[in-house]
């Protein structure tokens, strides 16, 4: 067994208790947030170009980044577009001028087109993939140049690819009494989120423990994409609950983060079990 199928085979299972809080937007009475605590109190992290497996066999160096972004409007087109006019050949290994000649149009369900970011020849990555190699620097182009211009990358780079692996979904919802709220629920974006053909996936780091390896909880290390998606007061009341929430130890853990601990733990000595249980490390 290679790598990647071990890593695979390690993942855990996507039903799993999870534990939920609910509260009203503090800048906004018609905004109410439903936040998954055992999602965002993991520890899941970003393992790009380290502990990474890539989605497609063979590709770990890719990443998440297999495929081109659909953009979800036209906010996000003009964003990245904007974004993309900083890049020269120097820090974009497949750099091209003009925004037709790095997007494509193609289609999310089959039937209506979308635009997207192209992908390099031969079914490759996306085109703002630079190789570990090139001397401008790996990885998303567009992130490093939000780095170099001191700019958080969820300013640059296509919704889709700083939202994940964050799901949020919003409905309006109406109460008992006719009134209407916006529901923002914020959850993990799991295999079953990519529909059917999530499952085929090779390798998915939200179910691995090889990602959950993370210093603080998700909660507080992707605090500005959270703030992003359900506003700033949001996301400062998110983190309140979610400190108290911490200091209760009473959490329903994410599966992977424990097995994550659990596979740093120091091993039985004399048959005796360490003195601070793996589990409490986190909480």
């Amino acid at each position: 067994m290679d790598d990647a199928a071990a890593a695979r085979a390690r993942e855990v299972e996507p039903d799993f208790p999870r534990e939920w809080i609910e509260f009203v937007d503090p800048a906004d009475g018609q905004h109410v947030v439903r936040a998954d605590l055992t999602w965002l109190l993991s520890r899941w992290t970003c393992v790009f170009g380290s502990a990474c497996h890539g989605i497609i066999a063979g590709r770990a160096q890719d990443g998440c980044c297999s495929h081109g972004a659909f953009f979800t409007d036209a906010d996000d087109e003009n964003r990245t577009k904007q974004a993309a006019a900083k890049l020269t050949p120097e820090n974009w290994q497949h750099y091209r001028r003009g925004f037709k000649n790095y997007t494509e149009m193609d289609t999310i369900d089959g039937a209506k087109p979308a635009r997207r970011t192209a992908t390099q020849p031969d079914d490759g990555p996306c085109v703002f993939l630079n190789d570990a190699g090139f001397p401008g620097g790996g990885g998303c182009a567009l992130h490093a140049q939000a780095l170099r211009d001191g700019v958080h990358p969820l300013t640059y780079k296509p919704d889709v690819c700083w939202q994940l692996p964050v799901r949020r979904e919003q409905d309006w919802t109406k109460r008992a009494d006719g009134t209407k709220y916006l529901l923002s629920t914020l959850t993990e974006f799991d295999r079953r989120g990519w529909g059917p053909g999530g499952h085929d996936l090779d390798w998915w780091c939200t179910s691995s423990p090889d990602a959950h390896v993370g210093t603080e909880p998700m909660y507080r290390s992707y605090g500005p994409e959270l703030a992003a998606l359900i506003g700033q007061e949001a996301y400062t009341e998110l983190a309140r609950l979610c400190d108290a929430r911490v200091a209760s130890r009473m959490v329903a853990p994410h599966p992977a983060t424990v097995a994550a601990e659990a596979s740093r733990a120091p091993k039985k000595r004399g048959g005796r079990e360490p003195a601070t249980p793996p589990a409490a490390e986190t909480q």
